[in-house]
């Protein structure tokens, strides 16, 4: 599916409800399969959640997980203790060149059968059940935080716990310690003291009780980019959120102040309001190692403001739907930026020149569509393979749409 968004300008006020994060949800579809008495509310309607659900529903011996990376990483780990049962697991083209061998040799070194079926550190691999008695793992501390999660959240199903140590520079923490956040709220010991992360077991099950999911700060980016593109005065209400949030990428509430966004918290939602002109004169300079997801959104934000921005931290984004950084070099050049990156950062020039009619790319990568979206407040462009939004924010377009986007 390709759209044509013609240039738009957009309602001076605007209300938006966003899906629950992909993020929390896949996390506590996990515990509750390994704890039934969980209720889950605001559930995302990500693909990525419905297919981790499907997964866990599934009595079948293969389950194909498609693009969901995360499903790969935290499905790898619970299928792991499911004892006397064989699963394969598998994906599409691109989940078959993603790495997932560090986690699958953190489990067999915790006792666990993972073998590979076609390339050795690749899905598809096979798990064979069983019972998990060792409890002590070293893990490279600059691998994806979804690794140590995918561990963290099967340790307490483990006979005696888990002591996981973390090898050099953490990535990511603020995702780690939402799912240590998550395992305090059900009831789980655990802690995190310098590089060294405990879980106590708990073998049997929990109090009846209801997790309520916190809406998709990721999804919320893009209408920070919108808003910071917009005129001052411009106004979007989105919720459902809170002050005191597990997810890292809530980081975008000091980060688009740089941008002229100003963030006011009411009851469970969150007002984004423009509330400055930004000088052209400022650099963006952001070390993104904690919240690598949003890089793309603010990127492109920089590019749509004129203003000059350099992004460090962003390793992960090599492994993820497709190389991001590439992707990001490949699409602003198209669109008339100077800009170059590295294995870990970008560097991207000032520039006051949009290209018309310019057709994005998005590699089968949901954040490629919705970061360049925002730029339609600027110039015209095409989004190819748009429908790719699903993973993770179903209802992207129609919510553009509601607040003035010019859609075909």
């Amino acid at each position: 599916m390709k759209l044509h968004i013609q240039k738009s300008s957009i309602k001076q006020s605007s209300k938006i409800a966003i899906t629950g994060s992909k993020s929390e949800a896949n996390r506590m579809l996990i515990l509750q399969a390994l704890y039934p008495n969980i209720n889950i509310e605001n559930l995302s309607n990500s693909d990525d959640s419905q297919l981790v659900q499907k997964a866990l529903a599934s009595k079948e011996q293969v389950i194909d997980i498609h693009h969901a990376g995360t499903a790969m990483r935290f499905l790898t780990a619970y299928f792991s203790v499911q004892e006397d049962r064989e699963t394969i697991l598998t994906g599409s083209k691109r989940m078959k060149e993603r790495p997932l061998g560090i986690l699958v040799n953190a489990l067999n070194t915790l006792g666990a059968d993972i073998s590979y079926l076609q390339n050795k550190g690749f899905p598809p691999i096979k798990i064979k059940g069983q019972k998990l008695t060792k409890h002590k793992v070293t893990l490279k501390a600059d691998v994806s935080s979804q690794y140590i999660s995918a561990l963290i959240l099967i340790s307490s199903r483990l006979k005696n716990g888990l002591e996981l140590t973390l090898d050099g520079k953490i990535t990511s923490k603020p995702y780690i310690k939402m799912t240590l956040s998550l395992l305090d709220q059900i009831g789980i010991k655990n802690s995190f003291k310098g590089n060294i992360i405990t879980v106590k077991p708990k073998q049997e099950d929990i109090r009846l009780q209801t997790l309520v999911v916190e809406s998709d700060w990721s999804s919320a980016s893009y209408f920070y980019s919108i808003v910071a593109l917009s005129g001052v005065g411009t106004q979007i209400e989105l919720s459902s959120y809170k002050k005191d949030s597990l997810q890292g990428d809530s980081v975008l509430v000091e980060i688009f102040k740089q941008f002229g966004v100003h963030t006011i918290y009411l009851d469970n939602k969150i007002i984004l309001e423009k509330s400055s002109v930004v000088n052209e004169k400022i650099e963006i300079d952001l070390d993104l190692s904690n919240a690598p997801d949003i890089a793309q959104t603010i990127a492109v934000t920089a590019f749509g403001l004129g203003l000059k921005c350099d992004l460090s931290g962003l390793h992960t984004l090599k492994i993820k739907e497709t190389d991001r950084l590439l992707a990001l070099q490949n699409e602003l050049t198209k669109l008339g930026a100077d800009i170059s990156v590295t294995n870990n950062s970008l560097s991207l020039e000032k520039s006051n020149a949009f290209n018309k009619e310019v057709c994005i790319e998005t590699y089968k990568d949901h954040r490629m569509a919705m970061a360049f979206a925002p730029l339609a407040l600027k110039t015209s462009i095409l989004i190819k393979e748009a429908d790719v939004v699903s993973k993770s924010y179903p209802d992207f377009w129609k919510d553009l749409t509601h607040i003035g986007f010019q859609i075909k």
